[in-house]
């Protein structure tokens, strides 16, 4: 007991937003100490780590031959378990600019279409990264409710739909529990994989998944937002010839390719109002559909989903960081984890 107290009073409470494209990481009394991709960059041949964060990125599909650039989280949970935990213990290390420290209490968020399996492989790798036993979890929906400031301890619906890198998960929330939910493994990543898919279908254009990315923050939209035509030059290489070539997209055309896991999103939304209670569905109607996540940034996203629903809806006025920001709150509220720890 004496040393439990004794470590709680030393240590620093960690909040760790586990993401499919980024990992953000919460210190308690200091905020937000981390922001980075989740990428690792290993030499094969040795094993060693090349390269994490934002410098593994910028590596992301140029690295020589022995080299290997690895996304560790897929669609939302861990795919390499090793990879995991090493870069979950250097962004603690970076967090403390230290190698050593007390062991932190921690606390991940996670999906809500999480299985067992996967819930034990983010707890161990928490644990094994240096964390003290035991790791908490809270699902993604119910943290960016809280990040984003909803009422969700009321006897009143909230609806969240978090859009990440490799989940969009839609949650109707009240009285601090969730009352129907759905996830999906479509969000951000598919988003930029329609792009490509697109450009080698329609053009025989090979392009990496950066310069799709770049292309759906730069012109991409889910629903016409000017009435001039955006363009936007793109480079990939021929894959009839083999050799470089460029051609021009219109936003419009970008709207196209990105139609059909947009419109996954916009179902699982429907899906989800469809189950909830009528009384819920009145206050949804009322206080409207709060949107976050990086995903939630696509443009006339948020105007899509209210045509198509006739629910307002509105993103989040710090998407990125609702989900770290309210999985630290819980983690700094013994009350509050009582009703929303799923572990």
């Amino acid at each position: 007991m004496f040393f439990d107290w004794l470590t709680g009073l030393f240590s620093q409470d960690i909040a760790i937003d586990l993401g499919t494209a980024n990992t953000l990481v919460y210190v308690k009394d200091r905020g937000i100490v981390v922001n980075e991709p989740s990428v690792v960059v290993i030499n094969k041949e040795t094993d060693e780590i090349v390269a994490i964060g934002v410098e593994a990125k910028k590596m992301y599909g140029k690295v020589p031959k022995g080299m290997e650039a690895i996304r560790p989280m897929k669609d939302g949970v861990i795919s390499d378990f090793e990879v995991t935990r090493l870069m979950i213990r250097h962004f603690i290390e970076q967090a403390f600019e230290r190698k050593s420290f007390i062991r932190p209490r921690m606390m991940i968020c996670v999906p809500s279409g999480i299985t067992s399996v996967e819930k034990k492989a983010v707890i161990e790798s928490g644990e094994q990264s240096g964390a003290r036993n035991p790791v908490k979890l809270i699902e993604e929906p119910m943290a960016a409710a809280i990040g984003a400031g909803l009422p969700i301890a009321e006897a009143v619906g909230n609806m969240v739909v978090d859009i990440g890198g490799g989940t969009t998960d839609v949650a109707v929330i009240s009285m601090s529990g969730v009352v129907c939910s759905k996830s999906i493994r479509v969000a951000g990543d598919e988003l930029d994989e329609s792009i490509i898919h697109h450009l080698r279908h329609k053009y025989c254009l090979a392009i990496g998944p950066n310069a799709a990315e770049l292309i759906k923050i730069k012109i991409g939209s889910a629903y016409p937002v000017s009435n001039t035509e955006e363009t936007m030059n793109v480079t990939g290489i021929d894959l009839a010839s083999g050799t470089p070539r460029q051609l021009t997209l219109t936003d419009g055309e970008v709207r196209e390719a990105l139609s059909d896991p947009v419109q996954n999103i916009v179902e699982a939304i429907r899906d989800t109002i469809e189950k909830t209670p009528p009384e819920l569905v009145s206050d949804i109607v009322e206080r409207g559909i709060t949107m976050t996540g990086g995903g939630a940034m696509l443009r006339g996203l948020a105007t899509l989903v209210t045509k198509s629903v006739k629910i307002p809806a509105r993103v989040s006025p710090d998407p990125l960081l609702c989900v770290v920001l309210g999985t630290a709150k819980t983690l700094g509220d013994a009350q509050l984890q009582k009703k929303v720890v799923i572990n």
